[in-house]
């Protein structure tokens, strides 16, 4: 098959999008397809075009295989919400423009949604390519909007709420990460057959770590002999880092806890004059790390934390740093309901606290510490769980089986379709 990727977030980008598609777009190059990858300059999260990108209206490179077109976009730190949808509208008006000379007839146009603006022009795209579209919804964006109080005008609600079915109802296939997000969309568009294609861990990414993890077992401290409870990811809007801080003052006596938090995003410059403010010494800011160097990273941690707004949209999230930290063996600190404590629970490889409850995050991060067996069974019981039940490759699979039915034109059947990969 002949297959384009249209997606606004891609490497060098760290991100659960990125990292996922990334991976497929090899994947189906090594499965023999033809691939195309449709991006932006790299610029997430900071609104800043990378160094070696700048200057650049459009560039094109190949990497493993895979042609990589990138486009230029319009974009600034801290975007408002306005000059925000001109960032997402000004990559899908360019991706569009580029696609017309830089790309070929394709069999399957796949594209990446959120951004909303990008679902319209893979539909356009694919019209234009004669393919078959495929939209994969990595967030019910129009909710998450209304829920963080970013959207609350109710015709503009209308209104991306009528964009969002006219797409669901003229995708050949769409895939959802989580469940929650596959269970809406089918609410919604009965007749279109929506897949579950979940995030996923590279096992052999994370074996490297093995040495490294028996002898933390041993010693059941890192070498540096703090106790690390970390975070990686975006600091965000969804991401209630504000608890984090105050569960970090509240254990401020406890000498040998260290707070670790790698990233970058719209709410780092707030938490780390809130940890001076509070004179937090245990909480430590790290910039945002290279892909490659995760998995040393999460084997580093004694904890990792997945703190969560108490929103409904996220309900159904499953973060994807989650899954990571769990293939790294490290037990998990989660601060949500819904969909993310089931799977905690159900792995049994965390410990669960209600959102925005510091109290008793500061007693979890306690009882981890004080308790060795507890936090290695934990961190066993999820990396088993990760590895067969979170497979990357073979997650890659079942949806090269999906589009292979999909460009045949045979039925995905409702059974076929609510598989967990």
């Amino acid at each position: 098959m002949r297959i384009l990727i249209l997606t606004q977030y891609f490497p060098p980008e760290v991100g659960a999008a990125q990292n996922r598609l990334s991976h497929l777009a090899t994947s189906l190059r090594e499965a023999g397809h033809t691939v195309t990858v449709l991006t932006a300059l790299p610029n997430y999260p900071k609104g800043t075009i990378y160094e070696g990108y700048k200057n650049r209206i459009m560039l094109s490179e190949i990497k493993d295989g895979v042609t990589i077109i990138r486009t230029w976009l319009y974009t600034k730190q801290n975007l408002q919400f306005i000059a925000r949808l001109i960032h997402y509208l000004s990559f899908s008006v360019l991706a569009l423009f580029v696609s017309v000379f830089k790309v070929s007839r394709q069999d399957i146009v796949i594209t990446e949604c959120p951004p909303l603006f990008a679902g319209i022009a893979g539909w356009l795209i694919s019209k234009m390519k004669k393919a078959k579209f495929v939209l994969n919804i990595s967030d019910l964006w129009t909710d998450s909007a209304v829920d963080l109080g970013m959207l609350k005008n109710s015709t503009l609600i209308s209104v991306a709420l009528r964009v969002e079915k006219f797409l669901y109802q003229h995708a050949h296939l769409i895939t959802g990460q989580t469940q929650g997000i596959v269970d809406t969309i089918r609410s919604r568009v009965p007749k279109t057959p929506v897949a579950l294609i979940t995030n996923g861990v590279d096992q052999e990414f994370f074996r490297r770590t093995d040495d490294f993890l028996v002898q933390k077992s041993r010693s059941g401290k890192i070498s540096s002999g703090k106790f690390i409870v970390g975070f990686a990811g975006l600091h965000g809007l969804m991401q209630d880092l504000e608890t984090v801080m105050e569960a970090a003052r509240l254990l401020r006596g406890e000498e040998n806890i260290s707070f670790v938090l790698y990233g970058d995003g719209p709410k780092k410059e707030k938490l780390v004059r809130l940890a001076n403010e509070a004179r937090l010494q245990n909480v430590t800011f790290v910039p945002p790390q290279p892909a490659e160097r995760m998995p040393d990273i999460f084997t580093s941690f004694d904890a990792m934390l997945v703190p969560l707004k108490d929103l409904p949209i996220l309900r159904g999230a499953i973060p994807s740093k989650m899954l990571e930290a769990m293939a790294a063996a490290v037990p998990i600190l989660l601060l949500a309901e819904g969909e993310a404590k089931n799977l905690i629970q159900q792995a049994e490889c965390g410990i669960v606290v209600p959102p925005e409850n510091p109290k008793l995050l500061a007693e979890a991060v306690r009882e981890l510490y004080y308790n060795d067996s507890l936090r290695k069974r934990l961190g066993q019981n999820g990396r088993h769980y990760a590895f067969e039940h979170y497979n990357r490759q073979r997650i890659n699979k079942r949806f090269e089986g999906l589009l292979a039915k999909v460009f045949q034109g045979e039925r995905i059947g409702i059974t076929e379709a609510c598989m967990h990969p």
